[in-house]
């Protein structure tokens, strides 16, 4: 392979590995470390993000949460502040996280299959 090629190849590469995702309220972004991002949508600073392992921690998360939830129970995974909030829209908004916005004041979420992501992941 040529020095041009390889160089082109590692361009493709990095575009496909790093990718960052917007929704209504958040987004998601995949960095090249493996680490995934969710952060408030067009928000610049580090208070309105929440930097995960992988993609896979983030689902792991997902799925110890109750099938009702809302911001104590995120908050119970150690996670402080209005960042409870920003990901349980982050788990409505995404099509990875099967569950909706039950109820916007107090914010409460709940989970619509009773597949597991590990199930459905395997399928």
């Amino acid at each position: 392979m040529s020095r041009s090629d390889a160089a082109e190849l590692q361009s493709a590469l990095g575009s496909a590995l790093t990718e960052k995702r917007e929704f209504f309220r958040t987004a998601g972004e995949y960095r090249e470390d493996g680490s995934y991002v969710v952060s408030r949508r067009s928000a610049d600073s580090t208070g309105n993000a929440k930097v995960f392992e992988s993609f896979e921690t983030l689902q792991r998360l997902y799925s110890r949460l109750p099938d009702e939830f809302d911001a104590d129970d995120v908050g119970r995974t150690g996670i402080t502040g209005s960042r409870r909030h920003m990901l349980i829209r982050h788990f409505c908004e995404h099509p990875a996280f099967d569950c909706e916005i039950e109820r916007r004041n107090p914010l409460r979420a709940k989970k619509t299959s009773t597949t597991t992501l590990v199930e459905a992941t395997a399928d």
